[in-house]
Formats: C-alpha cells, sequence, structure tokens
C-alpha cells in the first residue's frame, strides 16, 4: 500500500511539474534595449547612418514608424515599459525613484515570463542605472565593465571633471537638480571621443560578448527563455573606435535646419539640453555649426558602433539555429534632439524625443520588412510580447497589445498616443511646477501644460499640425482660426489613453 501511494505521489508530482512548465512550442523572446536611440538610422530611411543589424531586424521585422515613449528619460520610459504601466500609474517621474514604491507588487514584463516558465536573464542597461528589479529575474542582473573613454589622458581629464564638480547649493538643491539631470554643469570628459582602440574595451562591447556567451548557456536549456540585452550608445558621451567615425564624412552631415524655438510656445516647453552641459568643452546657449557638426558625427558614430555589437548577438542566434523560434524586439527608450529647436538631448515633449524606434520580427511572419503607420506605444509592447508567446494578460496593464498590425501594418491604430514630463517650478513656469500632458494623433500633436498641485488649472497649451507643420516650429493652439479645433482635441485628450484604446474595441 506504502508503495502504491508514493508511485501515486510521484505520478502526481511529475505532473504537477510538467503543467506548470512550458509548452515547448513557446518562442524565445530576445529583448534588446538601446538608450538614446532615435528613429534616425537605415531602417527608417535615414541610409546615411550605417546600421546594416538594426536594418538586418527590420527586414526580417516590422518597423514601427508611430512608436511612441511614455516619457522621454531614461528611469521613466524604462520603468513604464518594464510594468506595462504609464508614468502617473508607476509615480516614477525622474532618474531617482523606483517603481516598487508606488507600485510594490506589480509583476514586471520579465517576472510575467518567468511566472510562466520562462528562464528570464538580462544584462547591459534594462533599468536606469542603480535601480535594478530583481523580481523580473530568474538569476541576478549583470553587466560588462567597460571604460568610459579610450585614451588615458580623456579618462584623467574625466577623474579631474568629476572630482572638481561644484558641490555648491547643498544637498537639497543637488537632489532637485539630479532628478532631470544626473550630474553638475562641466563634471565629465569630452562629449565625444574617436580614440583607434578595440571595441570590447566599452561597456557595449563587453555586454555583447556577455549575451553572446549566455546564449550558448541557454541553448542548452530545456526551457524557452527572455533574453534581455541592454546597449549604452548612442547615449552620451559619443564615444566609439576611429574605425566607426571613419565611416562618415563630416562634410555631408547635416545640421538642424529649424534652429529655433517654436513660435508662439512657452518657454519651458523645451530646455535648451542641460545633459549635454554636463561635458568639458560644451558652451552654454547655442552650440556652434562645427561643434554641433563634430556631435551629429559623434551620435552616428556610436550608433554605427552599437549596431555592430547587435550583429554579434544576431550572428550567434543564427549560428545556434535559435533564430526559428525566437522573437526579436529591439527599442530605442526615446527619441533625441540633435539641434533640433536650438536644443539638444530630451526632456521634452516634442516629437523629436517621444517618437522613438521600434523594430519586431516574429518568425514566420507574413509581412517581414513592412513598416507600420499606425500610433503604437511602448506601454503596449508588454502586452503584444505576451499575447506573442501565448501568455495570459495579467489585468494592471495600461496598453493593448499590437498584435493585429503584425497581420495588417497598413491599418490604423490608435486615434492616439500619450507622452508626458514635467517642469520644476523655477522662473520661467513663474516658480510653478507643471505636467505637461502631450496627446499625438494621426495629424496633430496637443500638449497641455497643467499645475501639478491643482490640475484644473490650465498654464499653456500646446498645438502642432504635422500636415502643415511636421517639425512642429509654429504653437498653432492661440490661433483664433483654431478655436474649435482646440475644443476638439482637447474632449479628445480629456478621453485619454483610455478613450484611444476604446476606439480601437469598437471598429
Amino acid at each position: 500500500m506504502k508503495s502504491l501511494l508514493r508511485f501515486v505521489f510521484c505520478l502526481v508530482t511529475v505532473g504537477s511539474v510538467y503543467a506548470a512548465g512550458p509548452a515547448p512550442s513557446r518562442p524565445n523572446i530576445l529583448f534588446i534595449a538601446v538608450d538614446d536611440l532615435r528613429p534616425e538610422f537605415g531602417a527608417y530611411g535615414a541610409s546615411y547612418v550605417k546600421s546594416p543589424n538594426l536594418d538586418r531586424i527590420a527586414k526580417a521585422g516590422i518597423t514601427f514608424n508611430r512608436a511612441y515613449c511614455q516619457q522621454a528619460v531614461c528611469s521613466p520610459t524604462r520603468s513604464s515599459l518594464m510594468t506595462g504601466t504609464r508614468p502617473d500609474t508607476t509615480k516614477v517621474w525622474d532618474l531617482e525613484t523606483h517603481f516598487r514604491a508606488a507600485l510594490p507588487d506589480v509583476v514586471t514584463l520579465g517576472q510575467h515570463f518567468k511566472n510562466h516558465g520562462y528562464f528570464v536573464q538580462g544584462m547591459g542597461k534594462i533599468y536606469h542605472g542603480s535601480l535594478d528589479d530583481a523580481p523580473t529575474w530568474s538569476v541576478p542582473w549583470q553587466s560588462a565593465r567597460g571604460q568610459a573613454y579610450g585614451l588615458p589622458e580623456t579618462l584623467a581629464l574625466n577623474n579631474r571633471q568629476s572630482a572638481a564638480a561644484p558641490a555648491a547649493g547643498g544637498a537639497g538643491r543637488r537632489a532637485e537638480r539630479n532628478r532631470q539631470e544626473p550630474n553638475p554643469r562641466n563634471s565629465r570628459g569630452p562629449a565625444f571621443e574617436g580614440a583607434d582602440v578595440p571595441d570590447e574595451i566599452f561597456t557595449d562591447g563587453g555586454n555583447a560578448r556577455l549575451a553572446v556567451a549566455t546564449l550558448g548557456e541557454l541553448a542548452k536549456k530545456q526551457q524557452p527563455f527572455f533574453l534581455a540585452v541592454g546597449f549604452s550608445k548612442p547615449h552620451l558621451p559619443f564615444v566609439a573606435p576611429k574605425k566607426y567615425w571613419d565611416l562618415y564624412d563630416p562634410e555631408k552631415i547635416q545640421l538642424a535646419s529649424n534652429k529655433f524655438r517654436p513660435k508662439e510656445a512657452p518657454n519651458f516647453a523645451i530646455l535648451p539640453g542641460g545633459e549635454l552641459r554636463n561635458y568639458h568643452g560644451i558652451p552654454e546657449g547655442s552650440i556652434p555649426d562645427d561643434l554641433a557638426r563634430q556631435l551629429k558625427h559623434g551620435y552616428y558614430a556610436a550608433i554605427s558602433y552599437m549596431d555592430a555589437q547587435l550583429g554579434l548577438v544576431l550572428d550567434e542566434l543564427d549560428r545556434l539555429d535559435l533564430a526559428k523560434n525566437t522573437i526579436v524586439i529591439l527599442w530605442g527608450d526615446h527619441g533625441w534632439k540633435l539641434g533640433e529647436h536650438d536644443a539638444w538631448c530630451k526632456h521634452s515633449n516634442t516629437e523629436s524625443d517621444t517618437n522613438s524606434a521600434l523594430l519586431l520580427s516574429v518568425p514566420g511572419m507574413k509581412h517581414a520588412g513592412a513598416k507600420a503607420t499606425g500610433l503604437v506605444e511602448f506601454v503596449d509592447i508588454y502586452p503584444t510580447l505576451a499575447e506573442l508567446a501565448g501568455l495570459p494578460l495579467p489585468n494592471h496593464l495600461e496598453g493593448l497589445s499590437f498584435k493585429p498590425l503584425l497581420d495588417d501594418p497598413a491599418r490604423s491604430w490608435k486615434s492616439a498616443a500619450f507622452s508626458q514630463y514635467p517642469r520644476s517650478g523655477n522662473s520661467a513656469t513663474g516658480g510653478i511646477p507643471l505636467m505637461g500632458y502631450s496627446m499625438s494623433t494621426e495629424r496633430y500633436r496637443l500638449t497641455v501644460w497643467l499645475h501639478r498641485n491643482d490640475a484644473s488649472k490650465v498654464a499653456a497649451i500646446e498645438l502642432y499640425d504635422h500636415q502643415t507643420d511636421p517639425q512642429e516650429n509654429v504653437n498653432v493652439a492661440n490661433d483664433p482660426a483654431n478655436r474649435e479645433l482646440v475644443d476638439q482635441l482637447m474632449a479628445q485628450w480629456r478621453e485619454g489613453w483610455r478613450g484611444a484604446q476604446r476606439s480601437i474595441t469598437k471598429s
């Protein structure tokens, strides 16, 4: 009798383990994050940017032309994407707050896959800085260590600048400044460098090689994997080995044609790019054209360097015969200004900052190489990957799967996408903290600036018509001829992201 009970117990135990395990046909996920990558490379029509491996993903998948992040700065956008919720839910609007302070029990994207039988591993920049999230991973997150610069003299300058960074203003003021700009002025080395050094001395080169080694280990496991690989470039400083700089002729690099702030816009709508001024040799005020050309050259070289590291990972995926059952998704965490509106970096609600790079390749997809023009949001990535893997959707999600666009890339999708960006109370805002809530439709961008302490008060409204003004050079919200249009868009804005999702379910 005891033997029979022991036998039955074993059957039940094995059956339970098997039932809890993954289905053999579930796809692997290669989840690639790229820091500060705006949608300006080959897949987006910018053939002058050398990006063969980014373009390789696009050729095998779909390029999303109108993908929007929820806040154009590192930690808020990554927290939003990884939780499937928006910044006002995560309460992450800065570079210091962890989303688990507001959402202690939220199930992140990686955690959801882990809970459904996936082996989930992360490396490189997935979450921002030290704000990792241990429950996301099956094993502790890791990252390669690399040099900030290639040349000894540049490293020495960087160390001197960091050591001499001014501490004036006290800890309180520094903490407030760090919420949006993480370093004091002139606290780092130069903004760019092109030394003749090997790829692997920098962090992205190390993380690519770590990912290659990890793929070899994952291929041996009898369970599907979710591998998250974060690349840091083209984030400042624009450091890349010389061979990537040599891919570009500086005389052919075009500067932004709208080197001026949007007309009729509030002066707090766009900041000049304080993050860039953290680096040695960057002046206050407008960036001279010769320096602007060097900066763009460095940005493109950094993309090409990152792209080459990405190629190592994709090559290994092919070599191990894993590509046939692996979904590859690549996203740039937000856009980036390269002199547009006489500004640099991110930190605003402009199209340049919120419109982000998004590529998705699914094995066997029938529209490989297509471009999707429908409006999608980064908060939609979580439900999309879950649906593609056959996983249930958690109830907390604030996005919507865009899987139907894979079958019909040309169809319209959401009626609007939503982003936001805060402004601390300063002289530009009259001392009043503001939050700018931005809505992008197929034709317009509407941004409503609300008092953070009293959301019933509107400080300013911006409206740009992308049909006549794709660069967002003139705010037409205050034009009496647009009064009815503003009223219509304001009504749609009040419906918010829920209204935009309802517009799909009704169609």
